[in-house]
């Protein structure tokens, strides 16, 4: 998967580089025209803030310049906006989605809608532009938790803040209580990620799951000031900036069990996927390249260095085949990850 997203990268520079541009008709087309980024998550948390800087500067890379306008469309983890960006949109190019990271692997793992009928959607006809960074989740704790390492983890319930049991904040706990031995305990209910931090200053709940630039971030502070505590990540190798932090992977006891979070962790490569839906190929090609040039743009990467995001970047042609592998997941690690979430439900 490496050599496949590096091998995008690299020809999409190659492009950029030999001045390739998109046909003039893609220019008058978006010349005077409004495009929206969806994004299917709460306003403040990590979706928003990267759609918002990407926003700020892909209009210069788009031909004509168009203006880009950000808004949030929260709901069912994602699929509220993912169904309307898929259904009901505009399917002309001028409205973009940033669904949650979970949407690409719905259709195979069915863990939001197991009998499929909320997925009304096909997400090999998105047109997948790429995402601006990759990064693990993360299991955190408040600093007056009873939980300083991975073994209090274990030994200690722990309140964790989350939105729904479909949400990644549930999943993961419940699934490193099942795989890892931990008693993470989620509490449903909050709207977004700065309703789940507000939690935790209050004392309702004394840790969280999220993606890490929900921290490094919107919460900067919490780790300057030690007021959180990373227990577990959630990629498929540590990243260099949490490297004394072990994954879950590291922390499963068997074969099976690691190729249940292999699969799962393929959405923290595709953390903040963006992806068009219409027929114009031109028009997708035009705003691939535009995001690829995005990500590589010295004004974005310098407002991006001060947001705390790493440009650890994926283009459209990798991350739409790494939606084409998560569809071919073998049946069997598809089922044993279901039976965990179904036993671990009943303990909630």
């Amino acid at each position: 998967m490496r050599i496949a997203i590096g091998l995008s990268i690299a020809l999409t520079a190659t492009a950029l580089a030999s001045g390739q541009a998109p046909a003039q008709p893609v220019a008058d087309f978006y010349r005077g025209k409004t495009v929206e980024i969806l994004v299917g998550a709460a306003a403040g948390g990590g979706y928003d803030v990267v759609a918002r800087l990407i926003a700020s500067h892909m209009t210069r890379h788009i031909p004509g310049n168009p203006a880009i306008v950000v808004r949030n469309m929260p709901g069912a983890t994602g699929m509220v906006m993912t169904n309307h960006l898929y259904n009901v949109a505009r399917r002309d190019g001028t409205i973009l989605g940033m669904p949650t990271s979970n949407v690409p692997l719905e259709p195979r793992l069915r863990l939001i809608s197991p009998d499929g009928g909320n997925i009304k959607f096909d997400v090999g006809r998105f047109g997948w532009l790429g995402t601006p960074l990759q990064e693990p989740q993360v299991t955190w704790v408040w600093h007056t938790a009873p939980a300083k390492t991975l073994d209090d983890l274990k030994a200690t319930t722990i309140l964790m803040g989350a939105t729904t049991a479909t949400a990644d904040n549930f999943i993961l706990p419940m699934l490193a209580n099942q795989i890892v031995g931990t008693r993470m305990k989620p509490v449903t209910g909050y709207q977004g990620q700065n309703e789940i931090n507000i939690a935790a200053e209050r004392g309702e709940v004394q840790g969280n799951n999220t993606g890490l630039s929900n921290l490094t971030v919107n919460r900067a502070d919490w780790l300057r000031d030690g007021k959180v505590r990373i227990l577990i990540q959630y990629g498929t190798e540590r990243l260099a900036a949490i490297k004394d932090v072990p994954t879950a992977m590291e922390l499963a006891p068997t074969d099976a069990d690691r190729a249940v979070l292999r699969t799962y962790a393929a959405k923290f490569a595709m953390a903040r996927p963006l992806a068009v839906v219409t027929d114009a190929a031109d028009r997708i090609a035009a705003l691939q390249a535009a995001f690829a040039a995005t990500m590589v743009d010295p004004q974005y990467l310098s407002d991006a260095k001060k947001l705390g995001l790493d440009s650890n970047w994926i283009g459209g042609p990798a991350l739409t085949e790494m939606v084409r592998q998560v569809e071919a997941t073998p049946q069997p690690v598809v089922d044993r990850l279901r039976d965990l979430l179904a036993r671990a439900s009943t303990t909630k």
